[in-house]
């Protein structure tokens, strides 16, 4: 069995307009909610073999924050950038890439692709994907190669607002 825990960056700062798009850091939100799905996943037990996430500072913020609070060394986070603008077909290929060792990869990166690349793999509209939102993808499949468009089944969809406390 495959897991794939496909997460958006967190809130970033817009205000920064002197910023590049790549170098925009999270917000105080962004700070405050990604230590908070990371707390979400680790009370669901997941516990990520890798995190992949893009090069762009507010998706690579969160990888940190999230990787602290399920007790992964961040030192082990990879940054990948096709995840940063390419589209969907770029991250199936990056997915079916994994090492076969790893059972549960969290993807970290943007939208609109990651709210399209769920849709994708499981059929299942859940909108877009908001800022830290987090869909949990489960396959039957003993290899990344696998995983074919559909082929997936969405396990939760969770995000910040949908918190009660």
């Amino acid at each position: 069995m495959k897991n794939l825990i496909v997460i958006r960056h967190a809130k970033s700062d817009r205000n920064l307009s002197s910023l590049a798009d790549m170098d925009r850091p999270l917000n105080d939100r962004g700070r405050h909610d990604a230590p908070l799905m990371g707390s979400i996943l680790k009370l669901r037990g997941i516990k990520p073999d890798s995190i992949v996430t893009s090069p762009a500072k507010r998706a690579f913020e969160t990888a940190e924050l999230i990787a602290e609070a399920v007790g992964y060394d961040k030192a082990g986070i990879v940054v990948r950038d096709c995840i940063y603008l390419e589209e969907v077909p770029a991250l199936v290929e990056l997915m079916r890439s994994f090492d076969n060792l790893h059972d549960t990869v969290c993807l970290i990166g943007h939208n609109p692709h990651l709210s399209e690349l769920v849709v994708r793999l499981t059929g299942e509209n859940v909108g877009l994907l908001p800022t830290c939102g987090v869909a949990a993808i489960e396959f039957p499949v003993d290899a990344w190669t696998y995983i074919l468009a559909g082929s997936g089944r969405l396990v939760f969809f969770d995000s910040p607002k949908r918190r009660l406390f």
